[in-house]
């Protein structure tokens, strides 16, 4: 159901001309600093076998891994940067005593690229994304200040992660009313476990022209059965934990939903002779709107499987199944106008073929 067959079948980014591929190298994985990631001579093998075979779009953060991501991935890129897109975000903390070190404001803004740039060792950033609403800056002080660093060459296209959909359309809309540089990327969790953004945000993204990047689709790793009832948890930590399984309970995930949802996906990967993992992102990339999901991995054999993905193909029965066991009641207006009284109303008695 999806046309990618491999990391060279490259797709345009959104509404600009950038071409990306189908899957896209996760690297909050990339330092130990925070537990559980890839060493450096881990996170090299990773990163050669994802390029080697056509990939080029990579995903950081500022803040990854204490800054560390960004400091492995720039010495990786440097004998390659042209065939790179790198992607990087700003948002937050760079240091948790300083009240300004974090943030959707300007003053944040210019420092977190300043960081960026030094630590990716590059003269340019190809990708920078919102990586949170703070819900305190203006929509206009954001887009003005991205649009400023777009000018100076700094950055060359301009995403937005974790933002409410009403949000980001009025940030687009404020873009093209007044000649900035738009939002082509949207970054958001999606998965299987993960399906409330349907609601707004991928509609919202495809009116708009925003490339659809999921973050988690493999939901944690809760889809590829690595957890049990045993594991169920709801801690919800301030901090970053230590471990991946307190990093999902704090996401919110570790649910019986969740645990019923995997088993489903087991089935048909036990159907198709593959993984659990491969299921779970061919069904991803086959999302309406979807561009490049973005894969973490912390070992080569969990990096290459995730790969293996982009051979999958789920019949119509497996996505219905897939669909069936995961799907969410409507929200209002919905849940509203979608039943028959309301669309009588609206349509009559005649029937129209939607676009």
């Amino acid at each position: 159901m999806h046309t990618a067959a491999s990391l060279d079948h490259y797709r345009l980014l959104g509404r600009s001309g950038l071409r990306v591929s189908p899957l896209s190298l996760g690297t909050m994985t990339f330092g130990a600093d925070w537990g559980w990631g890839a060493d450096e001579t881990e996170a090299r093998r990773i990163f050669d076998t994802y390029v080697d075979r056509g990939g080029n779009f990579i995903d950081t953060s500022v803040n990854y891994t204490n800054g560390a991501a960004e400091q492995i991935l720039g010495r990786f890129a440097k004998a390659k940067r042209d065939q790179l897109v790198l992607a990087s975000k700003y948002t937050m903390a760079r240091d948790p005593a300083n009240i300004n070190s974090g943030g959707n404001h300007r003053y944040n803004l210019v420092r977190s690229v300043e960081t960026s740039l030094r630590q990716l060792d590059t003269d340019r950033i190809d990708l920078m994304y919102v990586h949170a609403w703070d819900f305190t800056t203006s929509p206009e002080e954001v887009m003005r200040a991205l649009d400023d660093l777009v000018g100076a060459g700094k950055l060359l296209y301009l995403g937005i992660c974790n933002t409410p959909a009403w949000r980001v359309a009025q940030m687009q809309t404020l873009a093209d009313l007044r000649g900035w540089s738009p939002l082509v990327a949207l970054q958001i969790e999606y998965s299987l476990v993960e399906r409330t953004v349907e609601h707004e945000l991928l509609p919202m993204a495809q009116a708009l022209g925003l490339g659809v990047l999921p973050w988690s689709p493999l939901g944690g790793g809760i889809l590829t059965g690595k957890y049990s009832a045993a594991d169920l948890s709801d801690a919800n930590s301030a901090d970053v934990a230590g471990d991946r399984k307190g990093v999902i309970a704090s996401i919110g995930h570790l649910n019986a939903r969740s645990l019923a949802i995997a088993d489903v996906v087991g089935s048909v990967a036990d159907e198709l002779g593959v993984s659990r993992a491969q299921v779970a992102l061919a069904w991803t990339l086959a999302q309406p709107g979807v561009v490049s999901p973005i894969i973490g991995a912390r070992t080569l054999a969990q990096a290459e499987d995730n790969l293996g993905a982009l051979a999958v193909t789920l019949s119509a029965d497996q996505l219905q199944r897939l669909g069936a066991a995961s799907a969410l009641a409507p929200i209002f207006p919905e849940r509203f106008i979608g039943r028959p009284m309301a669309q009588q109303l609206i349509f009559g008695t005649s029937a129209l073929q939607p676009r």
